[in-house]
């Protein structure tokens, strides 16, 4: 299976003031991500707030990315089909095939959480069996999902029995196991790694690809950093990765994952607000955020409209 080399972003899902997705919108967001030589956008995800939207709109998501893709071809597209019923996930796995994206993603049930790893692979099997011919990535995220699972003992159970797995998202902390699936089967699964503030770190253990939020708004930085780790110029690997730890700090302190698409705001994207429950940052707060933003000094590492 084909696989990526680069920054995928995760986008934000462009919203009006009453709530409302703007799909009309979807078609200057991915001129934005190809213009910042993003290779992918993995859409319905936790930063597109995926378990806010509703099964149609999600539909229409992927119909509206699937579409610029067809047209465009410079940024392909994975979506996330969900993770609680496996029915639900079948219904929107077909129609994204049916779209022509270029795989799926699954997350672990989060109200029913799998005992054990046999467990999960039956959940994901069932939703891969349906679209044989698409690449089927895990999304492996267990700080929301509360699925703690070992990915190597998942890769274990997998093999042989989800023929379209092409590989994990990868986000959490645990770089024992994220190490052990990069070399099982000598390969054979792409490790897309997710925790955009432990890129370099991923990178030293082999990851060539990675799903994140912050490349929507600063994919420079992080093009910058693997350019830095390939050279062997580990200095400036390290500065980037302090930068990019540095903005990242930003987020907890105005309020939380919200708090990116104030960034998006602050390059000239607006994407609007997150839905409820999740905490926007305050009108009052955006000035100070401004300000903040402006201390960093990373102006050119973030991307260009």
């Amino acid at each position: 299976m084909e696989r990526f080399s680069g920054l995928v972003a995760a986008p934000f899902t462009p919203m009006n003031d009453k709530g409302e997705v703007q799909y009309d919108r979807i078609g200057s967001y991915y001129d934005f991500l190809a213009a910042n030589r993003v290779v992918g956008a993995f859409v319905n995800g936790s930063t597109g707030e995926g378990v806010s939207l509703s099964v149609k709109e999600k539909m229409r998501l992927t119909e509206e990315w699937a579409r610029q893709a067809k047209s465009k071809g410079t940024v392909k597209v994975i979506t996330l089909v969900g993770g609680t019923s496996y029915v639900e996930c079948i219904e929107l796995a077909l129609h994204a095939q049916e779209q022509g994206v270029h795989a799926i993603a699954l997350l672990a049930p989060f109200y029913f959480n799998p005992p054990n790893a046999a467990q999960l692979v039956e959940f994901v099997a069932r939703v891969a069996s349906s679209v044989p011919n698409l690449p089927v990535y895990f999304y492996h995220i267990p700080v929301l999902s509360g699925c703690y699972l070992s990915m190597f003992d998942f890769l274990k159970e997998a093999d042989g029995v989800i023929p379209n797995l092409a590989g994990i998202k990868y986000t959490h902390e645990d770089f024992m196991d994220f190490l052990s699936c990069t070399n099982f089967m000598h390969g054979k699964y792409e490790m897309m790694w997710g925790r955009d503030e432990a890129f370099l770190s991923a990178l030293v253990l082999g990851a060539r690809s990675a799903v994140g939020s912050t490349f929507n708004y600063a994919a420079p930085l992080y093009y910058q950093l693997i350019q830095a780790y390939d050279r062997g110029d580990f200095v400036t690997a390290r500065q980037l990765q302090q930068q990019s730890i540095d903005m990242i700090r930003l987020l907890g302190k105005f309020g939380g994952i919200a708090t990116g698409k104030a960034y998006m705001r602050y390059i000239g994207l607006d994407c609007g607000r997150f839905r409820t429950p999740v905490q926007n940052m305050d009108e009052t707060q955006y000035q100070p955020f401004c300000s903040a933003v402006q201390s960093l000094q990373m102006e050119t590492l973030f991307s260009k409209i």
